[in-house]
């Protein structure tokens, strides 16, 4: 009439737990070997990547390899000469760029000139870099409607 209770026992629980523990260190191992060998580790025995040398006959090109990301043109506080600040992108994979000469056109609404001017940057940008320079430019010419910053030649050299 007094039965002892008999003790439900868990079908499998403990194998799942330990296969998952299983699972999730080798999950830890291989993102620790893959980050040592990889580069990606304070302890990495990977390389540097090679340097890249120009193919035969790959001549450079400062007017496509640099690009102008943005350009502001501001007045300085006298409210006279233009000031710019250019952004500059490196496209190269090869050559680095510097005294990289530049042209400014301001234009009234009907498109005719009112000014340009030539001069040059005095920066150093690598390949795939790019910087941000401030040019102090012209006097601004009154009746600008348009603007317009770009790059005419620059002087190259290989890494």
């Amino acid at each position: 009439m007094f039965e002892s209770p008999v003790e439900k026992q868990k079908s499998g629980s403990k194998g799942v737990i330990i296969g998952v523990a299983i699972v999730a260190a080798l999950v830890l191992l291989g993102g620790g070997l893959y980050l040592h060998f990889a580069g990606g580790g304070a302890g990495s025995t990977a390389e540097a990547p090679a340097k890249v040398a120009p193919a035969p006959g790959q001549k450079p090109d400062p007017v496509h390899d640099l690009r102008v990301v943005s350009t502001k043109m501001d007045k300085d506080p006298t409210g006279t000469t233009a000031v710019w600040l250019v952004e500059l992108k490196n496209q190269s994979q090869v050559y680095t760029y510097s005294k990289i000469a530049y042209e400014t056109t301001y234009a009234r609404a009907d498109n005719s000139i009112l000014a340009q001017n030539h001069g040059t940057v005095s920066i150093s940008i690598g390949p795939g870099e790019d910087q941000n320079a401030q040019i102090s430019d012209t006097l601004y010419p009154s009746g600008t409607a348009w603007y317009r910053f770009r790059v005419l030649d620059a002087t190259s050299s290989t890494q």
